[in-house]
């Protein structure tokens, strides 16, 4: 019988984990501390990860030498090389890990911080030197043989004059061109731009950018839609700071030449103010006044001064124009705005319409068969009057240049209006005959006279051309004749009214 307490080895049962292993062997402090355990180690793991790799333990830094650490720049030489080969061999395990057994490798020897041809025994001889290989400014590149040049040691000299050298100098200076000037990537591209090129492109962005510069200014200085420029801005704010206007509402209307804001009515010593009023303000933009000066100029009221002012002024006239045309219209009893006040190229009449919503025009109102036959003939009693008793032609008399408020019609625009002497003024007239009568007609006004008709019932005139080429034809003898008249009896003929020298709103041209 065995004793008691004593196990033999067979009684003891094997481990479900496995055979256990022997204690680790183990070693002191001053062993983990050693740096030559530490370089032992590493080889032994990349030997071991790579068996086929010889990593040579070269170098002043990995030798067995002593080396002086006190200094800081070797230190730090040092533990760069360390990085430099720990990195090399993370590459060597990402490559084999990528080809594995494949027949086709890649190899990533290009990556590598130390190549094994460029290793150096020692690190004390320094280069100072750039790498110029992507630098096409500073890439050093064989320069051919010029056709013509020096024999000997002059074929390779090269100058500043040296036709890469310059175009390459040319490449960099676009640099300095405006912001706005698109130069391209010129230095990926090794561009090479010749002296008759950049100097074309410098002249060119120099014409560019005064260009955007006067357009800067234009839009500073000038009118656009619904938007006032700075000085218009300022006219507008005196008149409300002298208690003209009591505030500006807003734009109600928008055209070619103008800019229609509402403003409510403050309070003059000499005038009663209407509660609303229009502000009409010219554009300062000369586009739409190019080919509208034949409104003016034959003018025997703007005739003369109209040789004497700079374009930007003749706007100014336009709105001096409009003014005194409606004063004549009111004059007459023709329903039209009332004048209030001048300055400049800004117009403050009174508003046709009620709470800041301005009247349709008789293209928008919706009018019935009645209410269109009483437009028709307002429409023909005013072209009478403007006739006869203002001594006017409307020039733009249709649907959108009459309002229809208060249960009649109300005549608007009149800044180009001319008189019947103007050498194109019974022209205009036909013009205003044809656009009333196509509007009216296709209205269902039965009662509307055609255009042939509409003209001699107006102009008083006994045309009886059938067709309308003859009608035309007649229309510029009589034209013609009336031009030759004003010319032998002047301005005498035209000067039919007295109401432009009254007392009127006034008008300020001081800048």
């Amino acid at each position: 019988m065995e004793p008691v307490g004593i196990i033999t080895a067979a009684a003891v049962r094997p481990s479900p984990w496995g055979i256990a292993t022997g204690p680790a062997n183990q070693c002191s402090l001053t062993d983990v501390m050693s740096e030559e355990l530490a370089r032992e180690l590493q080889l032994e793991e990349e030997t071991r990860a790579f068996p086929q790799e010889v990593l040579a333990d070269e170098g002043p830094f990995l030798s067995g030498d002593n080396i002086d650490t006190s200094s800081d720049e070797v230190l730090a030489q040092m533990l760069q090389t360390q990085f430099d080969r720990e990195y090399d061999a993370q590459l060597l395990r990402e490559e084999k890990k990528f080809n594995g057994d494949s027949k086709v490798s890649i190899s990533f020897e290009n990556y590598r911080k130390v190549h094994p041809c460029n290793e150096s025994d020692s690190s004390d001889d320094e280069v100072d030197w750039q790498d110029t290989r992507h630098d096409p400014y500073k890439a050093v590149k064989p320069t051919p043989v010029p056709k013509k040049g020096f024999v000997g040691k002059g074929k390779d000299i090269t100058t500043k004059h040296d036709e890469v050298v310059c175009g390459r100098k040319n490449t960099a200076r676009m640099e300095n061109f405006a912001p706005e000037f698109q130069v391209g990537d010129g230095i990926g591209m090794d561009l090479k731009l010749s002296n008759q090129v950049f100097n074309a492109l410098k002249e060119h962005s120099i014409s560019e950018q005064r260009r955007s510069a006067r357009v800067h200014d234009k839009k500073e200085v000038s009118t656009a839609e619904k938007v006032v420029d700075p000085k218009t801005r300022l006219l507008l704010y005196k008149m409300v700071n002298s208690g003209v206007l009591e505030s500006i509402n807003g734009c109600v209307s928008t055209g070619k030449e103008s800019v229609v804001f509402h403003a409510n009515g403050g309070s003059m010593e000499d005038k009663e103010m209407p509660p609303e009023c229009a502000i009409k303000v010219f554009k300062t933009t000369l586009n739409e006044f190019k080919n509208r000066d034949k409104y003016i100029k034959d003018d025997y009221r703007f005739k003369n001064r109209f040789s004497k002012l700079n374009p930007r002024k003749i706007i100014r006239m336009w709105a001096e124009k409009e003014m005194h045309n409606l004063k004549r219209l009111h004059k007459a009893g023709i329903p039209c705005p009332e004048v209030v006040i001048l300055k400049k190229h800004v117009l403050v009449m009174s508003f046709i319409g009620k709470d800041q919503v301005p009247a349709p025009t008789l293209k928008e109102a919706k009018l019935g068969s009645e209410d269109s036959k009483q437009a028709y003939y307002e429409v023909l009693s005013m072209m009478k009057q403007l006739y006869e008793q203002c001594s006017l032609v409307h020039a733009d008399l249709s649907e959108y240049n009459m309002l229809w408020h208060d249960g009649k019609v109300w005549l608007i625009d009149v800044s180009q209006s001319v008189e019947p002497t103007h050498p194109h003024g019974l022209e205009f007239l036909y013009r205003d005959c044809r656009n009333v009568s196509q509007f009216f007609q296709k209205a269902g006004v039965t009662e509307a006279l055609n255009e042939r008709e509409l003209f001699n019932a107006v102009s008083g005139l006994n045309i009886t051309s059938d067709n309308q080429v003859d009608f035309m034809a007649e229309i510029e003898a009589l034209e013609k004749v009336n031009e030759d008249h004003v010319q032998c009896h002047g301005k005498k003929i035209s000067a039919f009214h007295k109401d432009d020298d009254d007392e009127g709103p006034p008008i300020i041209y001081d800048e």
